[in-house]
């Protein structure tokens, strides 16, 4: 990983961690093979409120399936990746109890 690192960055690494998964877990039910994948998450933050800007990620898939597989199983994934369902339909957080 490479990039400046705060605890709000973690929500860019949980997004591509979550990619990463879900396209081998994907992949496998579609009988792609798939030898290794690399996902690149970036986004920014105001640092005023550390209100996201947005993420955008990239995939690199590895495998000797055809353009139009591997293309449909990025779109299944793109749908079906929690982390990124989640972020995009937003929530409220808030703290349950104090100490």
């Amino acid at each position: 990983m490479e990039a400046d690192f705060t605890g709000a960055h973690l929500l860019h690494l949980a997004a591509a961690g979550c990619v990463l998964n879900d396209i081998y877990r994907e992949a496998e039910s579609l009988g792609i093979d798939v030898s290794g994948v690399r996902v690149t998450a970036a986004g920014g933050f105001d640092t005023t409120t550390w209100q996201s800007t947005g993420i955008d990620y990239s995939v690199e898939v590895s495998s000797d399936a055809s353009a139009d597989k591997l293309a449909h199983l990025l779109e299944v994934v793109d749908q079906v990746a929690e982390i990124p369902q989640a972020i995009r339909a937003g929530a409220s957080v808030r703290r349950a109890s104090s100490c």
